[in-house]
């Protein structure tokens, strides 16, 4: 539990507190100034609204440990410490007194160096410094893309089931979402005949995740040409976020979209908070693959940069250190941390088959998560996923996210970036949850009877 303490911030509001707001409020005639809300539409579709939600349900009456497996930060748990490389590389940096100034809004160019040759490392279409501009974690990267494209009637196409930030940053923007469907019958495909359908004149571009947060899966080599393809076909460019490419434990092998720029120009967004385990370090990239020099043409290469001219700069002391870190970083440092999640991937999909109501329809072989699909049909009293995790919640202090908040009703989402033993625990009082949520038909008590449970 005190892993997590740091993320409880309660949203309610103390009987003192409360009225002493009240006290107050009889003086609010003479104030000229009020909060805006120009961010409360926006903050409104967060992951975080939802969790801290979930958070405040939980309670210590219950006697067991909060379980907070709705959002993915494996770095808290030992098991998935960064390597001793990468710790080293910011010491260093740290002792020389060399990380400590200012940089260049589009960062230091040995960070960008490193970046470039770090990613083309799988590239045909080779990046140079000057297409790579340093972030402060995906996260900013995101915000300035969004920024850098909210033209007036622009609109952009994103995933369903999606991450959250997106949507977010698009309705702060006032970019127009038109989301586009993940094919659970096809291995999560991306639905591109609904994206021909969608599009006109004022779409500007669209957004994929590969790997695939929150779905697990990566995209094949020809499955990626053929959004090229349909985004050449429609005149937009193709975002690609690809911060989980060091978190592949499946057979399917990576291909950065990168690789098809020539077709239709490509922005791929990375990091290190992923495959490092280091999110609290704030270290991403934009990187632009554009051989056909598009973007300098249409002027979006120097709207990035003009948005990054009036934004935080990216940490300078991990800026620093990012030529040692990415050029000692190979596949066998991913190794062990894929291994952990791999095998908490397998524990999981085998307690769910024993657990009614929660079904995981595809095992995903990348990032931190999983997607179940809830039988609610099968259950009696849990309305949709938000019900279904708020009364997980509160009654067995087990924290799920619930597929709403990432645009897909009446799925869950299952963190595995956690210790297996958290996990065996959680699946357990899942188990135990939907036992005693189960509608009692004839054939549930059957099932049960058979299972020995009853």
């Amino acid at each position: 539990m005190s892993h997590h303490s740091h993320l409880r911030v309660s949203a309610l509001q103390t009987e003192e507190e409360a009225e002493r707001q009240t006290q107050y409020e009889s003086d609010n005639s003479v104030w000229r100034f009020k909060g805006s809300d120009t961010a409360a539409k926006a903050s409104s579709v967060t992951m975080r609204v939802i969790v801290y939600k979930l958070f405040d349900l939980c309670t210590p009456d219950i006697k067991k440990p909060l379980l907070p497996l709705a959002h993915g930060d494996p770095s808290v748990y030992p098991c998935y410490r960064t390597s001793i490389h990468v710790e080293n590389a910011v010491s260093d940096v740290l002792r020389s007194g060399k990380g400590n100034s200012y940089g260049p809004a589009a960062g230091f160019l040995p960070a960008r160096q490193a970046v470039a040759d770090f990613v083309n490392r799988d590239l045909t279409n080779k990046v140079t410094p000057n297409d790579v501009y340093m972030t402060v974690g995906c996260n900013q990267g995101i915000e300035v893309l969004m920024q850098a494209l909210a033209a007036p009637n622009a609109n952009i196409f994103l995933p369903r089931p999606s991450y959250p930030h997106y949507e977010a940053r698009c309705v702060y923007s006032g970019l127009e979402v038109r989301k586009y469907d993940l094919l659970p019958e096809n291995e999560w495909e991306i639905d591109l005949q609904g994206i021909e359908a969608m599009a006109d004149e004022n779409t500007v571009a669209m957004v994929i995740i590969n790997p695939n947060n929150p779905c697990g899966n990566v995209y094949s080599y020809d499955h990626l040409k053929k959004v090229a393809e349909m985004a050449r076909k429609l005149g937009i460019m193709v975002i690609t976020d690809e911060v989980y490419s060091q978190t592949i434990f499946g057979d399917n092998p990576f291909v950065p979209m990168g690789e098809f720029g020539s077709i239709a120009p490509v922005i791929t967004l990375g990091g290190i908070s992923k495959g490092w385990i280091v999110p609290g370090w704030r270290i991403g990239w934009i990187a632009l693959n554009d051989p056909k020099g598009i973007f300098k043409s249409t002027g979006v290469a120097q709207s990035i940069q003009q948005n990054l001219d009036i934004t935080p700069d990216a940490n300078t002391l991990v800026q620093n250190a990012l030529p040692q870190i990415l050029e000692k970083s190979n596949k066998e440092m991913f190794a062990k941390k894929n291994s952990i999640l791999k095998q908490n991937v397998d524990l999981v999909c085998d307690k769910l088959m024993d657990i009614p109501c929660v079904v995981c329809t595809k095992k995903p072989e990348s990032c931190t998560y999983l997607l179940t699909k809830l039988e609610l049909q099968l259950m009696e009293d849990v309305e949709d996923d938000m019900d279904f995790c708020m009364k997980l919640a509160a009654e067995e202090n087990l924290v799920l996210l619930p597929g709403v908040a990432l645009g897909l009703k009446n799925w869950v989402r299952i963190t595995i970036g956690v210790e297996g033993r958290m996990l065996e625990d959680a699946l357990e009082r899942l188990n135990g949850f939907c036992k005693r949520h189960l509608k009692k038909t004839e054939a549930s008590l059957q099932a049960l009877k058979l299972n020995g449970e009853i």
